[in-house]
């Protein structure tokens, strides 16, 4: 497939003229699938301070403590990258995403503001930082659902374009609490489990719900992508994914039924782990039907790259810098599973 891309471009596979925007892609990928993995549990849980008893809020956000600099890492690094290596995707995209980049940024500023201000704020004020978190995680979930449902929709703008990016909006709300929910019923006990438990039972079936959408959505806004999953191979290449995905969903449910009995309690990890899977598919089912286009049937990778030039320095800088930051970050998930101390 490579190759063949490739030679229709006019290029061999090892140009750097081909691999290089190829790579950046790839990296930003990766990027943005840490952010939401990593940063996911983190706006999750931040999300389910509202139904939470006043009591056990403020011990939910000393949870997130040890984690909260290096979940901030992902998504920065990502917007970085993107700006530097395509910078011509960032205008055109940014062109029909104002509302959604201006919700999702008001909420990871208001995130980062409320986290550090309520540490530092007199006793008696906690309790307006902690629904300032509240707020800026709603801000940051229903931001990221509004930004996927442009996208999927080929930035559309017209009125069931606007419904739809609403729903997706809901859906990533759930999805993110769903995150969330199932780090709390694997690092907590008691009460926070219990509750944690039932967060995590409501939001699955929107979370369920949505990405059915944005897969019936992709398909029927966009012919090149039907085609592209209709042929007979990839149709037996994508039935065992979401048999797999399938699978997961039904594991969650069951798991968190019985987890809060003892003899069940080993197992509290599970429903997070096979989040991370659900995730993870639909990630790279998403990227895979959208490859090799940044904005559908309009710029691909290669026509949103910068200049050689800017991408060489670009890619210096990243071998050199990317992964000693990625290894001290991943350094600090390593306490991330397993029941709180």
């Amino acid at each position: 497939m490579i190759s063949t891309l490739a030679d229709s471009m006019g290029l061999g596979a090892t140009d750097p003229a081909f691999w290089m925007p190829l790579l950046m892609m790839a990296l930003l990928c990766a990027l943005i699938l840490g952010g939401v993995l990593f940063d996911g549990f983190d706006i999750g849980v931040g999300l389910l301070l509202r139904t939470a008893p006043a009591s056990v809020r403020p011990s939910m956000m000393v949870a997130l403590s040890p984690w909260r600099d290096a979940n901030e890492f992902w998504m920065l690094l990502a917007l970085g990258l993107l700006l530097s290596a395509f910078p011509f995707a960032w205008g055109a995209m940014l062109a029909h995403l104002y509302v959604p980049v201006t919700i999702t940024m008001l909420g990871v500023m208001l995130r980062s503001v409320a986290f550090e201000f309520r540490i530092r704020a007199a006793t008696e004020r906690r309790p307006t930082w902690i629904g300032r978190f509240w707020l800026g995680s709603l801000l940051t979930a229903f931001g990221h659902g509004m930004l996927l449902a442009f996208v999927v929709t080929g930035y559309k703008e017209d009125s069931p374009s606007i419904w739809f990016s609403l729903f997706i909006g809901v859906c990533a709300v759930a999805a993110y609490a769903l995150l969330g929910a199932t780090w709390l019923v694997m690092r907590q006990q008691g009460a926070v489990q219990s509750l944690a438990v039932a967060w995590a039972r409501h939001a699955i079936r929107w979370t369920a719900a949505g990405m059915v959408a944005v897969s019936i959505a992709l398909g029927l806004a966009n012919p090149a992508i039907f085609y592209k999953w209709s042929s007979i191979t990839r149709l037996i290449m994508a039935a065992p994914v979401w048999f797999v995905m399938l699978c997961c969903f039904v594991g969650i449910d069951m798991t968190l039924v019985r987890v809060i009995r003892p003899k069940y309690r080993a197992l509290a990890w599970l429903p997070f782990a096979l989040c991370l899977v659900v995730y993870v598919l639909m990630f790279f089912g998403l990227a895979y039907s959208m490859f090799p286009f940044v904005i559908l049937d309009n710029l691909t990778i290669w026509d949103a790259a910068a200049a050689m030039g800017s991408l060489r320095l670009v890619l210096a800088a990243t071998v050199v810098a990317v992964p000693i930051m990625v290894v001290f970050n991943l350094m600090g998930y390593r306490t991330l599973f397993g029941r709180a101390p």
